[in-house]
């Protein structure tokens, strides 16, 4: 069975990462590498990665004119990562030319999957009001964002578990949810806003859920891990 949890790698350099991931020994993981990590390393950290075996979601988050991220994706598409991602605020036009850039520079006969950032966890209904100045519900525009990416051909969205069946709804259960925001019962919460348990996110539907803190931070991650795993696959 493909696993269904996502590994945030928030650390800052490639051999804090080794150190995590060689407490993994002989288990395939599949983890996210974000910017923090990406900038300070570059494509090396994603061979290495690849070379132990795992699966990466390379969450860079591109956001920019359709010709610049097309190329940039073309570029990304080479590392042989397994998820790349937009944000849906970008355009469906920006979307679609990320679709394009993955199949130019695609290394194996399948590129990788893209989805789009609709609405960051750390948002909630008054910074949409009276930061960004969009009035409608926050859960509406998820769920527009969402059909934009759908119709540009995306496999499917980042959003907060509380969406993902919305999303579901109205796009079917094959257009991917991946959500963050994951959180055991009793963890701090940090800088997220809409948060859930992994138990309450597969009851939302997510299909995929990114999990960070919770298991870097713990004192036993291995352990913390296959407790987010047992409650997500609902064992």
């Amino acid at each position: 069975m493909e696993n269904k949890v996502i590994v945030a790698l928030d650390f800052q350099d490639q051999q804090a990462v080794a150190d995590f991931l060689d407490k993994f020994a002989g288990e395939s993981l599949y983890v996210k590498v974000g910017m923090e990590l990406f900038y300070g390393e570059g494509p090396a950290i994603i061979k290495m990665i690849k070379d132990k075996g795992h699966k990466i979601f390379l969450d860079l988050k591109l956001h920019d004119i359709p010709h610049t991220v097309k190329q940039a994706m073309k570029q990304l598409a080479r590392l042989d990562c397994d998820i790349v991602n937009v944000h849906a605020s970008g355009s469906v036009a920006m979307m679609k030319a990320a679709i394009e850039g993955l199949e130019e520079g695609k290394v194996h006969d399948k590129r990788p999957l893209c989805i789009a950032v609709t609405c960051l966890t750390s948002l909630d209904q008054d910074v949409l009001d009276n930061e960004l100045g969009i009035h409608e519900p926050l859960e509406d525009v998820v769920v527009h964002l969402a059909k934009n990416a759908q119709a540009a051909g995306l496999d499917g969205v980042v959003c907060s578990p509380l969406e993902s069946k919305p999303i579901h709804d109205a796009l079917g259960t094959d257009f991917l949810t991946v959500t963050p925001g994951i959180r055991l019962a009793g963890n701090n919460v940090d800088d997220q806003k809409r948060v859930t348990t992994p138990a309450k996110a597969r009851a939302l539907t997510s299909s995929y859920i990114v999990v960070g803190r919770s298991i870097t931070a713990a004192a036993d991650p291995v352990a913390a891990y296959k407790e987010v795993v047992r409650q997500f696959e609902g064992e």
